[in-house]
């Protein structure tokens, strides 16, 4: 049996609290025939995030010398994966919200064929500790991309994500601020198939979140602009393209858990 690949990324910035737990919760088995390799972006983390992740048993590292923002590091642990071979990514938050637990149920519409783009829904399944005006937040966020989508979207801001290889290759994340809002409206429009998967959420413990609510809005929405006045492409799901491309157009050091060059 040819053994195929999983790669669990994990965009990180100055989460040394957290990022080792992540990586130790994630399942190292998951199927017959499936290796699992973990890959962290460290987006210019001033802390101990990329010590953390070595110890911890992280396969892969790749290192931005500055912060650039969690949609860079989302458009770079894509193409990583595409890279390392995956045939299946998922995405993970660094931290620990979301179960790693669950990455087998994520990712289980992508294995049978129903989907090639997956989200973890917090508002399918339970949520612990969010705090109202968060809640509130992204249920608007989520609202919009439902309405510009047409199609009915649970929890269009999870950060936890599975995606098929061709997904992989052809997801185009357009800023570099953040990738939850323009990452599903590309890949809806471009006809990729999306499907929730109820998973448990609580609160980080240990560090606090980038968001800030003014900021995100006058970010996120003109991006969401751009991304919907942009012609795309609709895929001929019976002639996938195979190339690997990494989409940020920089050269990045990747290592790996021991900290020596790949």
């Amino acid at each position: 049996m040819e053994n195929r690949k999983l790669i669990v990324f994990l965009p990180a910035y100055n989460e040394e609290l957290n990022i080792a737990d992540v990586i130790r919760r994630i399942p190292r088995v998951v199927r017959p025939g499936w290796s699992v390799e973990v890959l962290v972006v460290d987006d210019g983390s001033a802390d101990k995030t990329v010590a953390k992740a070595q110890e911890a048993g992280a396969d892969h590292i790749v290192r931005f010398e500055r912060n650039r923002g969690l949609g860079a590091a989302v458009r770079e642990g894509l193409a990583a994966c595409v890279r390392l071979g995956a045939d299946i990514g998922l995405m993970i938050d660094a931290d620990n919200e979301y179960p790693a637990e669950q990455i087998p149920e994520v990712i289980a519409p992508i294995w049978d064929g129903t989907a090639d783009y997956t989200m973890g829904s917090r508002f399918k399944g339970e949520i612990r500790g969010m705090k109202l005006h968060r809640r509130l937040g992204n249920i608007a966020f989520t609202l919009l991309q439902a309405a510009l989508l047409r199609r009915f979207i649970w929890d269009g801001q999870s950060g936890m994500r599975g995606f098929s290889r061709e997904a992989m290759e052809h997801a185009d994340i357009i800023h570099d601020y953040n990738y939850a809002q323009v990452l599903t409206l590309n890949l809806v429009r471009q006809g990729f198939r999306m499907q929730e998967v109820p998973i448990r959420y609580k609160v980080r413990v240990h560090g606090e979140s980038f968001i800030r609510f003014r900021k995100y809005l006058f970010k996120v929405l003109p991006a969401v602009w751009k991304e919907m006045r942009r012609p795309v492409s609709k895929r001929d799901r019976r002639s996938p393209d195979t190339s690997a491309k990494s989409k940020n157009g920089a050269a990045l050091v990747l290592e790996n858990g021991t900290g020596s060059g790949e």
